[in-house]
Parts: structure tokens; sequence; C-alpha cells
């Protein structure tokens, strides 16, 4: 069996490096573990539990401009495919509105999802999950609080001056197409790890990204690659590892970090109360403290971005405030939680 799972192994890992060269102008989280369907669709359902309704809420620059926020809600299920199956199929939906800057930008989307996850080697939760999702997104700006050069007069601003620009329509509507590859698998039989690996892309219908539809003016696949790394440290430490990759065009991230998790329960069964601690890092550009709580099936987590790039000079070190707030569980439960066939992050 294990000469079986490693042959599997080798060759999903083999297969995404590649995909891992390749590599954001679209919305992100600090908290990036968080939001599956917007990281890769392929991570729906890559949970111990088997639903998981989350928001999330992220203000960043309220020093330099109209604080960008950004608000978040989605929800995803996992159920077997078969009475006997150990194969399953996941589906999601989230929703997010972003408003940005002193023309009060606003992007809003709707992403429901779907992933299929095969199960590979029942021993070590080997998982091979495939998803996909079509979103609709809308884009729009207030014209009337945009100034130009023309209205101003003698050094004198008056929004009663003609502008002489042809100011396009204010709004305009996209159908995004993502989809992703990931794989995840316990290191033991005893499921005291999990380990994660994916790949997926967004905007290959490459939508018109002009709000006057000038030609050849298209939004940009943005490539993803996520690993994650948990494992247990004795019986009530664990400690996690994330990491996430994301370019679009001419722009990429690049994020880390760990979290040292401490747990007051059984380890067979769910724990009561969780707590995690660590920080992330954002390469040339923040330190990310994070905190989370979690008392049975609520949780709540807390980061906040301190600017480490030439920003930190006009945003006085300041960043971001995120939190998100979930609930997670097993519907119908279940009695084992150490052998669930799903990794375990806390």
């Amino acid at each position: 069996m294990k000469t079986g799972f490693l042959h599997y192994a080798i060759i999903v890992c083999l297969a995404l490096i590649p995909c891992a060269l390749f590599a954001q102008a679209d919305i992100h989280f600090s908290q990036f573990y968080e939001t599956s369907i917007l990281r890769n669709p392929a991570l729906i359902g890559v949970s111990a539990d088997n639903y998981k309704v989350s928001a999330y809420y992220r203000s960043q620059w309220s020093s330099i401009t109209n604080p960008y926020q950004t608000l978040l809600i989605d929800a995803e299920y996992r159920f077997p495919l078969g009475r006997m199956s150990q194969d399953f199929l996941s589906v999601g939906i989230l929703g997010f509105s972003d408003q940005a800057g002193d023309l009060d930008q606003k992007i809003s989307g709707f992403y429901p999802a779907l992933c299929i996850n095969k199960l590979l080697d029942a021993n070590y939760n080997a998982y091979l999950s495939l998803g996909f999702t079509c979103g609709y997104l809308q884009y729009s700006f207030d014209p009337s609080k945009a100034t130009f050069n023309n209205q101003f007069q003698g050094g004198v601003y008056s929004p009663f001056n003609s502008s002489f620009e042809n100011i396009p329509n204010p709004k305009m509507s996209l159908v995004d197409i993502g989809s992703g590859l990931n794989f995840n698998f316990s290191p033991d039989e005893q499921n005291s790890g999990t380990y994660v690996l994916g790949v997926s892309g967004y905007h290959f219908s490459r939508p018109s990204f002009s709000y006057d539809k000038t030609p050849n003016y298209v939004q940009n696949i943005r490539w993803n690659v996520n690993a994650d790394m948990m494992h247990d440290l004795g019986r009530y430490f664990a400690f996690q590892v994330h990491a996430n990759y994301a370019q679009q065009g001419a722009y990429n991230e690049s994020v880390f970090g760990a979290l040292i998790g401490w747990r007051i329960a059984d380890p067979l069964s769910r724990p009561d109360f969780e707590l995690d601690a660590g920080a992330l890092y954002r390469i040339n550009d923040a330190i990310i403290p994070v905190v989370k709580l979690k008392y049975k099936s609520l949780g709540i987590g807390v980061s906040y971005d301190v600017n480490t790039s030439a920003l930190k000079e006009a945003s006085n070190t300041q960043g971001g405030l995120e939190i998100t707030l979930s609930v997670s569980g097993q519907f119908p439960p279940n009695g084992d939680y150490r052998k669930t066939v799903c990794p375990r992050f806390f």
C-alpha cells in the first residue's frame, strides 16, 4: 500500500511543479487560507468539516485615502458520491463587494463552484481534487467625484466647469471562468498531519476589461499556487504552515507564514477550544500578525498588515485590518474526528 501511495504522490507533485513556475489585481485577503473559492476551487471540501459558512471583512490604507473595504460571504458543503463511497462532491457559493478609492470604485462578484474529491489511498487520506467556478463580476465608479485640469480656472476648482472629457459608461460586467487542481495526503495512517499542494487559474474566458469597450483590453489570467501543511505536536499542540503565490499580468504576490495552535480536547474528538497565533509575510510588502480563536463550531480570526515597503512612509506602517468569522462542522454529525477522510486544519 505504501508503494502505491508514494507512486501517486510523486506523479501528482511532478505534475504540479511546472505550474508553480507561472504564478494580482484581483481582490485578496491576508488570511488567504480561509477563502477556498477565490484561492483554488479545488480546495472546496478539503477539510475535516463537511460544511462551512464564513464572512470576511477587510479595511486598508485608511491613513492614505478613503479606506479600501471588502466584504465577502461564502458557504461550502461536501457529500459522498454514494452510500459506501469515499469519493466526494463539494459545492460552494461566494459573494463579495469591494469599494476602493476617491472615485468609489466598486467591485461586486458572485461565484458558484463545484469540486470532485477523488480518493487515491484511504490509509493516507490521499485525495486528488478538481474544481470549477464560473463567476459574474461588475465594476463601477462614480464619475461625479472625478476632477480634471479643465475644471480649475484661475487656480480655483469648480465642479460646474466643463471637463471636456468623454466619460465612459461607469459600469462594466464580466463573466469569469476558473478551475483548479489540488492534491492532499496525510503522512501516516493516524492522520497526525496533512500536506496540501495545488494550482489554479482564473479569468480563462479573458473577458473585456474596459469601461468604454476598448478592443484588446482584457482581464489577465491569474495563476495561483497553494501549499499548506499541518502537523500535530503531541496531544495539545499543532503546527501549521501556509503559503500562496499568485501572478496576474505583470504583478505577482507571495505570502507565507506559520501558526502554532493549542487545543483542549481528546484528540479523537473535535476540540471544544482552540487558539492559534502566528504571523505571515507578504514579500516586499507587509508583516501580518494573526490570531484565531475557535470555540466548538464557531471560529474568529483577526490579522493586521504592518507595511514594510516604501508605502510605509505614507501609511505610517498602517496596512489593513482583517476579520474572519466562520461556522463549521459535520452534518449529519459523525463521531470519529481523527479518522475523517479529509485534512484537519484549525
